[in-house]
């Protein structure tokens, strides 16, 4: 089986720009599971369905006209919504929080989950989101899970925000990270939680070097 390194954490955590790192360093393919959700959360938007609404969310999928797929160039994922490139489309607030929602819902994870274990067999892969390392690939080869204090995690998204020209409100972000933690750990399916098996890294207090060697250090423990 090919190197697979499972990544879980709570919103805000920099999974995805550590996990972008982590295997760059290591010469292997991240998948970036999280964006494949807010792909479908904002199909979901642009239907006019309410992502809160499980019933019409599902019948999305059982349409079968969806598709939710990547794609690499230059080492970086391109996340397509029916062959279209929405990389930059799924990285907005109202696109997380419908992300949050439509997770919960056993069709769609089960459909994105399923081309997700595809991918990781075929090469070897980083995978970072929710329930990775207990759900996507329990038998990943290192499993970790990355976290952050609600505020350190709300100032870094704020960060990110303002870079695109988003004014949000600290206080505003920080409300939005809290309601995302207490739906994404008490969702009735796979809610957020750490793998029994996973190393826990904790970056409130680290730089993003730091925690790339952190996680670097998890990586060759458990593969060499």
């Amino acid at each position: 089986m090919p190197l697979t390194i499972a990544i879980d954490g709570p919103v805000g955590a920099g999974k995805s720009t550590i996990s972008d790192e982590v295997a760059k360093r290591l010469g292997i393919l991240h998948l970036d599971t999280g964006a494949m959700y807010r792909a479908f959360g904002l199909y979901a938007l642009e239907k006019g369905v309410d992502p809160m609404d499980e019933e019409n969310v599902c019948s999305l999928c059982a349409e079968g006209s969806v598709q939710v797929d990547v794609r690499y160039e230059d080492g970086k994922q391109i996340t397509l919504l029916g062959g279209r490139d929405v990389s930059g489309l799924i990285r907005t607030q109202e696109a997380g929080s419908a992300a949050s929602a439509v997770s919960r819902y056993v069709p769609v994870r089960a459909m994105l989950v399923r081309r997700q274990q595809e991918m990781a067999m075929e090469q070897p892969m980083l995978l970072d989101g929710r329930d990775i390392g207990t759900v996507v690939l329990p038998n990943a080869t290192a499993k970790i899970f990355l976290t952050a204090s609600p505020e350190v995690r709300a100032r870094r998204r704020m960060l990110q925000l303002r870079e695109k020209g988003d004014q949000t409100p600290f206080e505003e972000i920080l409300r939005e990270v809290n309601a995302r933690d207490l739906q994404d750990t008490t969702r009735k399916l796979t809610p957020l939680r750490q793998a029994e098996d996973a190393v826990l890294v904790d970056a409130s207090d680290m730089d993003f070097e730091e925690t790339v060697q952190a996680i670097l250090a998890v990586v060759e423990a458990k593969h060499g």
